[in-house]
């Protein structure tokens, strides 16, 4: 197949890149303009809503678009400006991305768009599917814009589904190193009150769920790409703990987290979002990582 990414340099855009490739497809990455192009690359400028008739023209035939392209959520303070780059850099790119697919004479297959968990908001201990109602926090509402840009491609009969994603670990980039800097020191402990929960998935499970999406013409909408067993942050604490044989005995008080972080901390560390792979699981999909011990043992290469 041809394969189009953007966001291809990202932690999930590399690994499915490598993945892909290794199984004979044909990657082309959507790289913005000054950036270093290979022979498939597209050319394309989301910031400046441009894409140019050569990058339509490369991009006729592709089977298959990944677009994961978007701002950290944790690069930074939430500033007005940062949580305005947040928004447009995802609700822009992907309505620019999306027009432009409807623009194809030979459309692709499938477009699997990225989102996040963030799109339920704070939920206590609700369990969360696929139908599950959307938050009402900020991240929730940038998930609900963004969400909405990808689906205008079905308008263009462009199967498409959208990636709920949790926490992605990996070992070397992306949330997990940061969650346990604190243990390796011998200073980590709960945050907040520790009940909250965290959906994680690992990240050769992300691109388990994004192969099985371009592949399963029946699978379409909203797909929540978590492991099927969330953990409170109290168990995170506790497990990674143990993991890394270090103390878990220095809690972080919300109120402390807040003045250091501002509504940051509250949409990332101490909401709660108890999210399960109803649609994955049905579909039969099988984990690789279901649990959250053996995820981390394996990603940090640590004996039990």
């Amino acid at each position: 197949m041809r394969i189009l990414i953007s966001g291809a340099s990202g932690l999930v855009g590399k690994a499915l890149s490598s993945a892909l490739a290794s199984r004979g497809h044909s990657v082309g990455r959507l790289v913005r303009s000054g950036g270093a192009l290979s022979s498939n690359d597209i050319c394309w400028d989301p910031a400046a809503a441009t894409i140019d008739t050569g990058a339509l023209a490369a991009m006729e035939g592709a089977d298959a678009v990944v677009h994961l392209s978007g701002a950290s959520i944790a690069g930074g303070r939430w500033t007005p400006e940062r949580k305005a780059l947040l928004r447009l850099s995802r609700v822009n790119s992907t309505r620019l991305l999306v027009g432009a697919l409807a623009q194809l004479k030979q459309k692709p297959s499938a477009f699997i768009a990225a989102s996040a968990v963030g799109y339920y908001g704070d939920r206590g201990d609700e369990i969360l599917t696929e139908s599950s109602s959307a938050g009402t926090n900020f991240l929730a509402s940038v998930a609900q814009e963004w969400e909405a840009e990808s689906a205008r491609a079905e308008s263009s009969g462009i199967r498409t589904v959208i990636l709920r994603s949790g926490v992605i670990l990996s070992a070397d980039e992306g949330a997990l190193p940061q969650m346990i800097r604190p243990f390796r020191f011998g200073v980590g402990g709960r945050l907040g009150t520790g009940r909250q929960w965290i959906s994680w998935v690992a990240l050769a499970d992300v691109i388990g769920s994004i192969n099985a999406a371009i592949a399963d013409e029946r699978c379409s909408g909203p797909l929540n790409v978590v492991a099927p067993n969330p953990v409170r942050n109290s168990e995170f604490t506790r497990i990674a703990a143990h993991v890394l044989h270090r103390p878990a005995i220095f809690p972080a008080p919300a109120l402390a987290l807040r003045l250091m972080l501002g509504e940051m901390a509250d949409a990332l560390l101490l909401a709660s979002q108890r999210a399960v792979p109803e649609r994955l699981l049905a579909g039969g999909y099988r984990f690789l990582f279901p649990e959250f011990e053996s995820a981390l043992v394996s990603l940090l290469k640590s004996p039990r």
